[in-house]
């Protein structure tokens, strides 16, 4: 075995020990990562909390970039030195219908996640990237291209994918009205790469405060759901509202403001939610939900570095067939930063670009060796 350094949480708490952990030693098509960046994703706070069951001790973390150390024997895809960047699953059956169409997230037998998983072939507890290293099949890693900055491209692993699968699942392209209930660390990615696409975004929020950051980000609207006469106005202005809110909520709002056929798409909070069937009715609204992405999912979401400056590029890498820390100690980390590496003070950054103040959050010394 393999032991590194990792960040642990124990019944319930947010507040992280440094603790010894175990990797395995590398299996034939396992590959090694030094763990340079990881997203802090609300889902962490979610599972550490114990909010569907309770999981026991872990160690969160599934959104990170980092560099090859070490390949198996029968790695041909990486060597020593590659950047790249790994997500919220790290194995499956294969051989389902969801794995074979690239979906291994919907895996019938149960996709294996970074963290708190079971691993298919020893059944040990997966352990997440708030660790120093981190041991996979190279199959679920993904080669970090040239030029993207790891420190922005770790949250697009699951922020990322998580909001751009049901956009493209919908069609969103130019002339699309998309609206972004709540602006954290899905809604801001949900704004840029749905402005990326061509679409109309409107920002769904309860105060007019996130205006300039919206706007910023790629929005054209904010819209204030305080505002009775603001939400009348709306009804059925949207083709696809994605819901990134990640407290409970009531949805039929949400649905008036859908168009005909529209869709409503549950993407923040994973808990029960009342509806009623007539809510759905007048207008044949849809209600849907999605959680994180497959292997072909994350390469198209990543921006061309040769346009990541630009929120509204469309220039976006082909799907695979080429092969292409924070840590969350405080519930202000958690609820301001969710699923970004970026400092809550430092001002939203362009799409696949570091933070606009350059200051990218260095990784706490452990985690450098």
């Amino acid at each position: 075995m393999r032991v590194t350094t990792g960040w642990q949480s124990s019944d319930h708490s947010i507040a992280l020990r440094r603790v010894p952990i175990e990797r395995r030693d590398l299996r034939d098509d396992d590959i090694a990562v030094r763990v340079d960046y990881c997203g802090v994703c609300h889902s962490d706070l979610h599972r550490i909390r114990g909010t569907l069951f309770d999981e026991g001790d872990l160690v969160p973390g599934h959104e990170f970039t980092g560099t090859v150390t070490a390949v198996g024997a029968a790695v041909d895809g990486f060597a020593p030195g590659d950047r790249v960047a790994v997500g919220t699953l790290v194995d499956s059956c294969g051989f389902c219908p969801m794995c074979l169409a690239g979906q291994e997230n919907f895996c019938y037998e149960g996709a294996t996640s970074t963290y708190g998983g079971k691993d298919r072939v020893d059944g040990t507890k997966t352990k997440g990237g708030y660790s120093r290293e981190y041991v996979l099949r190279e199959k679920f890693a993904y080669r970090l291209p040239d030029g993207l900055d790891p420190a922005a491209a770790a949250p697009l692993m699951c922020a990322g994918i998580t909001v751009w699968e049901p956009m493209r699942a919908a069609g969103v392209g130019p002339g699309s009205r998309v609206a972004v209930a709540g602006l954290g660390g899905l809604g801001h990615l949900a704004v840029k790469l749905a402005a990326a696409l061509g679409a109309e975004v409107t920002v769904l929020s309860r105060t007019p405060d996130k205006a300039p950051d919206a706007r910023k980000l790629g929005a054209t609207d904010l819209l204030l759901t305080t505002d009775d006469k603001q939400l009348a106005e709306a009804r059925g202005r949207f083709d696809l509202i994605l819901d990134t809110i990640s407290a409970p909520h009531d949805i039929p709002p949400l649905l008036r403001m859908a168009g005909l056929d529209g869709t409503v798409c549950q993407l923040g909070y994973p808990a029960e939610i009342p509806l009623r069937i007539m809510d759905l009715i007048y207008g044949r609204k849809k209600l849907t939900a999605s959680g994180t992405g497959g292997r072909r999912g994350p390469p198209n979401c990543w921006p061309s570095p040769r346009n990541a400056a630009s929120p509204r590029t469309s220039n976006f890498y082909p799907p695979p067939g080429s092969r292409r820390h924070s840590t969350a100690s405080t519930e202000a980390t958690s609820a301001t930063a969710s699923c970004s590496t970026y400092p809550t003070s430092t001002k939203p950054a362009p799409l696949g670009a570091g933070p606009a103040s350059g200051r990218v959050p260095a990784l706490p010394a452990v985690w450098h060796g």
